[in-house]
């Protein structure tokens, strides 16, 4: 389990062991042991969802600081599409993309324009027969590997297509080389995030064998910064043209966005991942084959609702929509026109993440798996989170793999003692 890497950590000294995390997990990957809650690791997605319902503040994401630029001699800034929605309208997007400058930074580029050059790679991907339909969106890495975990018979179904961040760093740092005569070494890329999911998919990417990110900064802990810097540029300054995306770059920032962007009808939005796991447990059973395309997004309204941004996702999203109203619909792409459409995809075949399996021997996994249930019908079955495993099953998953004890169960060994009293 050493290839695993997640971004969400624990700090133990907040902790109180509370069920609060235990309760939301969607892929079971926390427990409550001695008092505290543990991550296994190679079960998290970096969905954030613990980050979002914890009380104490006891979760937390693996991001860097802007100390990080002194390791380069050129660094470049790349905000997410999600920033946009992050200020209200009296802040001009632009002007805030220059706040960066001020930040550290030699360079800032805008990653909802590299959104404009996917959607006629992805239309051209809809467009392929041979590919499996519906076809699963890569913007989420949270549901990307949702899907290496729980669904890996779906993998195919994956668009095989890098993400905006991705395609953004490939341009720039090809183009500040050229420009600047550094070299891929002495220049940093960051992307400024808003979720932990995509800080995993930097450190451990997914279809290709190293990211072209060299870190992340969380939109949360530089935007007081920002929003300081931007009173100080005054209206007299030079501000650079950073911005360049269309409204339909813009519009990826919320869920439905892609879609919209693509300007197709047969499409599939659906965020939250409860919902999304819904979604592809029907999808895998074969009963959701008439759609040619999901978006699929673990956080509720999509990159807007990330654990790691300020504002509430619900008015991030609205700032989202009218925002593809006021900007144009269509950029100039021709710069970019000449660039290969591998320059877009994955150069590696992706895995399934086989954590969920009890043995790598069929045989063996198949008696584990009747020991479970065995198991089962002999807990309580109320879900009580008492003995630190979410569910009765997962506790029983926990005995067999010798992660836990049958005394672990409260019920039953409460059950037991007031038995032997009387």
């Amino acid at each position: 389990m050493n290839d695993y890497w997640h971004s969400v950590i624990l700090e133990e000294d907040y902790c109180n062991g509370c069920t609060h995390c235990l309760d939301r997990c969607p892929t079971q990957a926390i427990r409550i042991v001695d008092g505290k809650a543990k991550i296994i690791n190679e079960r998290c997605i970096d969905c954030g969802e613990c980050l979002k319902v914890c009380p104490f503040k006891a979760k937390g994401a693996l991001v860097d600081g802007l100390e990080m630029l002194d390791n380069f001699k050129f660094n470049i800034a790349l905000p997410s599409i999600s920033l946009y929605g992050q200020f209200s309208k009296e802040f001009e997007i632009n002007k805030l993309f220059n706040c960066f400058y001020k930040l550290g930074f030699d360079f800032v580029f805008d990653v909802a324009y590299a959104a404009d050059l996917l959607v006629s790679r992805q239309l051209k991907k809809l467009q392929n027969k041979g590919l499996q339909k519906p076809l699963i969106s890569t913007f989420c890495p949270a549901v990307v590997r949702l899907i290496q975990l729980k669904y890996p018979s779906l993998i195919d179904h994956i668009i095989p297509l890098e993400t905006p961040m991705e395609v953004a760093a490939r341009i720039v740092r090809q183009e500040v080389m050229e420009k600047t005569g550094f070299s891929y070494d002495e220049i940093g890329i960051f992307y400024i995030t808003e979720c932990p999911a995509k800080i995993t998919s930097i450190k451990k990417p997914v279809g290709i064998e190293k990211s072209y990110v060299d870190g992340a900064l969380s939109i949360e802990s530089i935007y007081a910064k920002l929003m300081k810097i931007y009173d100080e540029l005054g209206s007299g300054r030079h501000i650079e043209s950073v911005q360049q995306a269309s409204a339909k770059g813009i519009g990826w920032g919320k869920v439905g966005g892609q879609s919209i962007a693509m300007g197709i009808e047969n499409y599939m939005a659906v965020d939250g991942v409860e919902e999304v796991i819904k979604v592809l447990d029907k999808v895998e059973s074969g009963r959701i084959s008439d759609v040619d395309f999901i978006e699929a997004y673990s956080c509720v309204t999509g990159c807007v609702g990330g654990p790691l941004n300020v504002e509430n996702p619900f008015i991030a999203k609205s700032r989202i929509r009218q925002l593809t109203t006021q900007y144009p619909q269509e950029v100039d792409l021709t710069k970019y026109a000449d660039v290969e459409d591998s320059f877009f995809e994955w150069n590696q075949e992706i895995e399934p993440l086989q954590v969920m399996k009890l043995d790598s021997d069929i045989k063996v996994a198949l008696q584990k798996m009747t020991k479970i249930e065995e198991l089962f019908q002999h807990l309580p079955g109320i879900n009580c989170g008492a003995c630190g495993a979410p569910t009765c099953r997962a506790l029983a998953e926990d005995i067999v793999m010798g992660r836990a004890s049958f005394e672990d169960c409260v019920v039953l060994r409460n059950s037991k003692k007031e038995g032997s009293e009387g």
